[in-house]
């Protein structure tokens, strides 16, 4: 299938917080994981990195982090070049927690703290600044009674708020967030929402690597599909559409096509496709981007 370009309205590369423009990484052993990849995101937006396990979604996020370099293309945060970025302290990332090790004894204070570095010295000595940073981050978050705790002792939710803290610490004006509602309750997922929507409003950018497909529509202002490129970017009530999707996931997705009846309304007649790799389906209702029914009618 192919997907048509990225609108022309979208986003410069002088107006964007972030993007990139012709990306192609290529690992050590030859192995090229994103290919010709371009998309821009403006300041202030929260955005969806959507596409299958091996799109390159990880791939991506280590080349904003200056992990990987680039084999062409580049990347701009803010601006400036990733180097710069990095240096500067821009980027910010809060992990998966299948990537850290939660039987290292460390204190929630610390974890945070560790937000700070860039802004400290060569001996890391934390300064009247760099404490004040960590309790306000600690309070924005809800996490501030639990500062002198074990970061193992933590809830799955506890410890995604306190790696969000840490981003809030470095003042990260660039958020990357890999998987954030895996392994959360309800409640700490919609605080996550919450925050990620003040975030946006103070400027910053979040791109939001996410399998719950459900949610995207709720909160992420533009959606990324990545399938070893970038297949689409843009708004997401122009993005995220069924076609795209299948495109994105290549029958990964299972999907169901619902009519009136199957919904137990005899006098509802709106198709409702359904497609999901997991707990949360994303709804189409009418072939339009919803995740509900509208409650006024048809």
């Amino acid at each position: 299938m192919n997907l048509p370009p990225p609108a022309a309205h979208q986003t410069s590369k002088n107006q964007a917080g972030l993007y990139a423009d012709g990306l192609t990484v290529t690992y050590r052993n030859g192995v090229t994981a994103l290919k010709d990849a371009s998309f821009a995101i403006p300041r202030g937006t929260i955005a969806a990195l959507v596409g299958v396990n091996g799109a390159g979604k990880s791939t991506l996020f280590k080349a904003i982090m200056g992990f990987l370099p680039a084999a062409a293309g580049e990347i701009g945060v803010l601006g400036q070049t990733v180097r710069q970025a990095i240096k500067a302290g821009i980027v910010a990332y809060v992990p998966q927690a299948e990537e850290v090790d939660w039987s290292f004894p460390v204190l929630v204070e610390d974890v945070v703290m560790m937000g700070r570095y860039g802004h400290m010295g060569l001996l890391r000595r934390p300064k009247s600044a760099d404490h004040e940073a960590v309790a306000n981050a600690l309070a924005r978050v809800g996490m501030t009674d639990f500062a002198d705790r074990q970061i193992g002792e933590l809830s799955g939710g506890q410890r995604k708020r306190v790696f969000l803290a840490r981003a809030l610490a470095q003042n990260g004006q660039v958020i990357l967030l890999d998987e954030p509602f895996t392994g959360v309750d309800v409640q700490t997922e919609e605080a996550i929402i919450t925050l990620l929507r003040e975030l946006r409003d103070e400027g910053r950018v979040m791109l939001v690597s996410t399998h719950n497909l459900g949610s995207v529509p709720e909160f992420c202002d533009q959606t990324v599909l990545v399938k070893a490129t970038v297949l689409n970017f843009g708004p997401t009530e122009e993005v995220f559409t069924k076609d795209n999707l299948e495109a994105a996931f290549g029958g990964v997705l299972r999907h169901f096509v619902l009519g009136g009846d199957d919904l137990h309304d005899d006098d509802d007649e709106r198709k409702v496709t359904i497609l999901t790799d997991d707990e949360r389906p994303f709804v189409i209702y009418d072939d339009k981007t919803k995740t509900r029914p509208e409650q006024d009618g048809k």
